[in-house]
């Protein structure tokens, strides 16, 4: 469990980033209603979370730098016994000083009265408009109501900052707390995959795959899924997000599974491909080998560095190179990869960030460059091919065969570290398993 002294590190950092009489502001998420009073499950603004470990919506978190001081305000939902009956416990204001960490907290319901005083004669405001355009208005609405009174002797902020690129660069590379959840969440989203591929069999649905998965995330401790899951067998297996997740599984036809637990609102993410019927056919076996080969390449290329995109370099040469052996591509090698030829097969990239977010944040190019990866940083690598049925100049054989592998990786201090090990990816171990 990540402590509040963690939190507070955080925004002793972000405080170091803003400039001086400068005043910062990030919103939590909405709270989402559909069908009247049925209540979406709410999931805060991983932002908002990262910076104060809160999870109530309806709440505010300003972050105020002067020359030689600093202070945090929290504005957030009173004690409502009457609504929390209905809707669970608050935290209140005191106890968000207390449990929190907050300089002060005030009630939401204050925050028309207190807003346009913080905003007061601050040279820079940080802030991410675009990401809840109603509330951005009220910003709008209050700075120009500063602005409009210019001889009252106070001033609006001159410079708008968007907020969310530093809190994004803090992101990017994990604490030793941070890491010690993520290894959790990985450990769960392994184990719930290892269960669904112990119970596949012919005859079953996608959904029944689904459900194992759900039911090891709870039953372990996870808050639930932190995407929806992917089970997509045969012809569906070559679909990229497919969700329907309600076809029965069919002898002869393999069936890919992407699902990870949100643990600690940290994410898992694994994908394993397997035969429905725990033995793979000649072509479903090499199509795998090859995506395998391209992934364990790729996973040898994490280290500290090395260029983010030195991995999907790897993987995409050893793809080109496994669909010519296999006649699938035909040509120079080099000039299929330059004409991109392998994006009928493999059309998306190597990986993604893994963190708050399943696909966490922070850019992947600084200055026009591919970034390098540092020790602390987490993220997957997960090549695929996907032959949809009827691809021209593609023999039937191949047609319906779609697999994707893909492992949770920590940057280490002298290379890396997969998390998800302890789910197996060997044609040998998983037909030995799938017996």
């Amino acid at each position: 469990m990540i402590e509040q002294t963690e939190y507070a590190a955080r925004r002793k950092r972000l405080f170091a980033q803003m400039k001086p009489n400068s005043v910062a502001v990030i919103i939590a998420a909405p709270e989402y209603i559909r069908n009247g009073d049925a209540h979406f499950s709410y999931r805060q603004n991983s932002d908002f979370y990262y910076l104060t470990g809160f999870s109530e919506p309806d709440a505010i978190a300003v972050f105020i730098k002067e020359k030689s001081s600093s202070e945090y305000i929290l504005f957030n939902r009173p004690h409502d016994l009457s609504k929390e009956q209905w809707t669970g416990f608050r935290i209140g204001q005191e106890d968000a000083v207390k449990q929190l960490k907050a300089d002060q907290a005030y009630c939401i319901d204050e925050l028309e009265d207190h807003f346009p005083d913080l905003l007061n004669n601050k040279e820079c405001l940080y802030y991410a408009f675009g990401r809840y355009p109603s509330f951005d208005r009220k910003v709008n609405g209050w700075i120009n109501q500063i602005r409009a009174n210019p001889r009252s002797g106070i001033n609006a902020p001159d410079e708008i900052i968007n907020l969310e690129k530093f809190i994004h660069e803090m992101r990017l590379v994990k604490s030793s707390a941070e890491i010690e959840v993520i290894k959790k969440a990985a450990k769960i989203s392994a184990q719930a995959q290892l269960g669904a591929m112990k119970s596949c069999k012919p005859g079953k649905h996608e959904y029944d795959l689904e459900a194992i998965l759900l039911y090891e995330f709870k039953k372990n401790g996870a808050s639930g899924a932190s995407f929806n899951p992917i089970v997509g067998s045969g012809r569906d297996a070559c679909i990229l997000h497919y969700e329907s997740n309600d076809k029965k599984l069919q002898d002869g036809d393999l069936v890919l599974v992407d699902a990870g637990c949100e643990y600690q609102n940290y994410a898992g993410d694994i994908t394993r491909t397997y035969p429905v019927n725990g033995k793979f056919t000649e072509e479903q076996k090499l199509i795998y080998e090859l995506v395998l080969a391209a992934q364990l390449k790729a996973i040898e290329e994490i280290k500290p560095g090395n260029s983010w995109r030195k991995s999907q370099e790897v993987a995409t040469k050893t793809i080109t190179e496994g669909l010519c052996d296999l006649g699938i591509l035909k040509g120079n090698v080099d000039e299929l990869i330059e004409q991109e030829a392998h994006k009928s097969f493999y059309m998306h990239n190597i990986g993604h960030w893994l963190g708050v977010d399943v696909h966490d944040v922070g850019i992947y190019k600084v200055s026009g460059k591919w970034r390098t990866l540092k020790p602390g940083m987490v993220l997957t690598i997960e090549p695929g091919i996907y032959i949809l049925p009827g691809m021209k100049n593609v023999a039937e054989k191949w047609w319906g065969i779609g697999v994707r592998i893909e492992d949770d990786i920590l940057v280490t201090e002298d290379g890396c570290q997969i998390l998800t090990s302890a789910v197996p990816k060997a044609v040998v171990e998983i037909e030995k398993i799938m017996e």
